[in-house]
This record gives structure tokens, sequence and C-alpha cells, in this order.
């Protein structure tokens, strides 16, 4: 999934207020943040093959320690663990450890079945990619119940904060969208590259959003 990780963001917003924005879409991306570092790095494999699904021509062909539930379930229990001793509460570190472990769960949704249990062990996946209306009725229900939420939780400020949250919600879902219809990646370097940037862009931007907005008491 793509917009639906960041509707697991907005989302989570209503659930625990007091974690920030940037922190929300950062954990909900997370293990799509790891994905490039350890396809550079040469641990993971992914190939592009056009018609693999027919949502996305890649073949993810090894992404255990990026996106097994075994280790998704580590990462979101470190990434929790650093959120509590920030903020001073336990229950901030369950909601984010949740939201990191929630990418696999979206993920195995939307893949085929190569979605790995742990490494080395089975793969699952439910396969929504196989159908783009599908995909696109699925994952944009979950944008705008998403957005909903996160707009009940924390109304604009100013037009800043309308547009700020608009432009993010616009940009996301033109990739989105996009993705089925666009020429294969050139490289495999060219999709880390692009995922590396995404985890550069979308937290700060999430945290300007923020900025603008406010608690609804």
């Amino acid at each position: 999934m793509f917009v639906g990780h960041l509707a697991a963001a907005l989302g989570a917003k209503r659930v625990e207020p007091r974690l920030p924005l940037a922190a929300l879409v950062a954990a909900a991306f997370g293990l799509d943040l790891l994905w490039p570092i350890f396809l550079l790095a040469g641990v993971e494999v992914v190939r592009i093959d056009p018609g693999n699904t027919a949502f996305t021509p890649l073949d993810f062909v090894s992404y255990p320690w990026s996106h097994s539930l075994l280790l998704a379930a580590g990462w979101g229990a470190l990434a929790g663990w650093v959120a509590a001793r920030r903020l001073g509460a336990a229950r901030t570190g369950v909601v984010l450890a949740a939201l990191v472990v929630s990418h696999w769960v979206l993920d195995f949704v939307s893949h085929r079945p190569d979605m790995p249990i742990w490494p080395g062990g089975p793969v699952a996946g439910l396969g929504l990619w196989n159908s783009v209306p599908a995909t696109f009725a699925v994952e944009g229900a979950l944008l705008v119940a998403g957005l909903a939420l996160y707009i009940g939780t924390a109304p604009a400020r100013d037009a800043t904060g309308r547009w700020a949250l608009a432009g993010l919600v616009a940009v996301a879902s033109v990739i989105w969208i996009s993705g089925p219809y666009s020429p294969p990646p050139p490289s495999v370097q060219a999709i880390a590259v692009v995922c590396l940037a995404m985890g550069v862009v979308f937290p700060p931007w999430a945290h300007w959003i923020e900025r603008h907005r406010r608690l609804r008491a």
C-alpha cells in the first residue's frame, strides 16, 4: 500500500493526540524507509518485473529485514520504546509500535504472497494489487477515513494548516494513482532514491502541517 500508510498515520492522531504527526508519518512509512537502505547495501533484493501484479512492476524477491512480520514487530518495539522515553507515556509507545506493525498488515493485504513472516520463513499476501480498481477502492476508502479522523482531531488554525495538509494528501495521491500507468522505474537504485526522498520530505512536511493546526478540546 501507499496512501493506506498515510491514512494510518492520520487516523492514529485520534488514538494518541500526544504523538507528533511527523512521528506518526515516519512510523507508518517506517518499513519503507528502512527498505531502500537495505537495498542499497545489497542486503535485500527487488527486481523490476512489469506485469508482476496489475498495480506495480516490482518483484519483491527478498526483504526479510525490513518487511518480515517478526522484524516489523522488532522495529516497532524499538520505535515505541524511544517514543515512550521521549514523551514519558507508555501509551504513546504502544500506539507508535502498533503503527509500525500496521505497515506489514496493510502490505499483507495488498501484496501477492511475498511478505515474509520471519527471515527465511513462509510468505503471505492477499494480492489486492492484482486488481487496480479494487486497490483504488480500498486504499481510497482508508485515506478518506484517516483524513476525516485527523481533521476532526486537529482542525486547522489558518489557511496554511488547511493547504499544507491538502498538499501532502494531493502529492501522495498523485504518486499512488499514477503508479499503475507510469513506465517501470529505470533501476533499483532509482527506486531506493525515491523512497529515501519520501523519508526526507514527508515527516518534515507533517511537522509543518501540525504547526498550523490545533488539537480539538
